[in-house]
């Protein structure tokens, strides 16, 4: 019987450092794309994927990440005082019931699956999910849910998958992969930033992943040894090759959906265009002015 995947894990112990200054007093994780930050958008599309329990990997400074889940009574009342009761119901979608989230801390930055390796004795030997909150995906069924009904079909590690551009390929972590069915490949390996001509394909590995125990112990084995990958770090794709190389399965799942990387300014600007224009509230008011603004740039040039 396949275990149910009800356990995630965020790693948001990173520094921040591209959105400086603004990250120099505040988690990187709780910059607002729109009026959420980034990591409610992470929050929401776990939950919406049926996960129950929600992992923090932190660092010093994030207290701002983990006070922002706390109730807020004061300002409770003074919006009910006042008869808010819109943004109330908004505002309570922000609050996680006590004990469905833990936070460990990752002491030194060693790499993505040292931050993952951090939260093992929250995981125990469940398979579990891996968001970076980096990547804000926009889609009708959230992309974790689509990931976890094919894990149910076909139990194995998985990682999300998109077809990326050849100009941009050699940004990416790539699959070495064959189609099984639909939207699922068969990983037979994974190469780090290729040349574009090297390239196995164009599917590009981004920052959603389910993934079984085994890993956290490929992850164990190579910090007892001291064994790191590229940047001197513990790299998760290096864990899940080992899985590869085991015998054991590794998917890629090319998810519906359009992917925004806010960890990049430009990133996050096309990001809160797409997502200001998906807002009923808004999208009359904006979508004008930026018709303004191209064309006055057009008018300039």
């Amino acid at each position: 019987m396949t275990r149910k995947v009800t356990k995630a894990v965020f790693p948001v112990a990173g520094l921040g450092t591209r959105f400086l200054p603004a990250t120099k007093s505040i988690p990187k994780e709780i910059l607002t794309l729109v009026d959420r930050p980034l990591i409610q958008y992470a929050i929401d599309e776990a939950r919406a994927a049926g996960i129950t329990e929600f992992i923090f990997v932190t660092s010093r400074g994030k207290s701002a990440l983990e006070d922002y889940f706390d109730d807020a009574p004061e300002l409770d009342a003074s919006l009910r005082a006042k008869n808010k009761t819109a943004i109330l119901e908004e505002l309570e979608k922000t609050n996680m019931p006590s004990g469905a989230i833990a936070y460990v801390r990752q002491r030194r930055a060693l790499g993505l699956g040292h931050a993952v390796w951090c939260a093992r004795r929250m995981i125990g030997d469940e398979p579990f999910a891996v968001i970076l909150t980096d990547d804000v995906i926009a889609a009708d069924k959230p992309c974790l849910a689509q990931m976890i009904e094919a894990y149910n079909e076909n139990p194995g590690n998985y990682v999300a998958a998109m077809e990326v551009p050849t100009s941009k390929i050699s940004s990416y972590g790539v699959l070495d992969c064959e189609q099984v069915n639909g939207n699922t490949y068969k990983v037979n390996g994974m190469v780090e930033k290729p040349p574009a001509e090297e390239a196995p394909s164009n599917l590009a590995v981004i920052g959603r992943y389910i993934l079984t125990p085994e890993i956290l112990h490929n992850i164990d084995a190579a910090i007892q040894s001291n064994t790191t990958g590229a940047g001197g770090e513990f790299q998760l794709t290096d864990a899940i090759a080992q899985d590869i190389e085991a015998g054991n399965p590794v998917y890629g799942f090319r998810f519906n959906g359009q992917r925004y990387d806010c960890g990049s300014k430009a990133g996050f600007l096309q990001a809160t265009v797409a997502f200001g224009l998906a807002r009923d509230d808004l999208k009359d008011e904006f979508a004008e002015y930026l018709g303004d603004v191209m064309t006055m740039r057009a008018a300039a040039e």
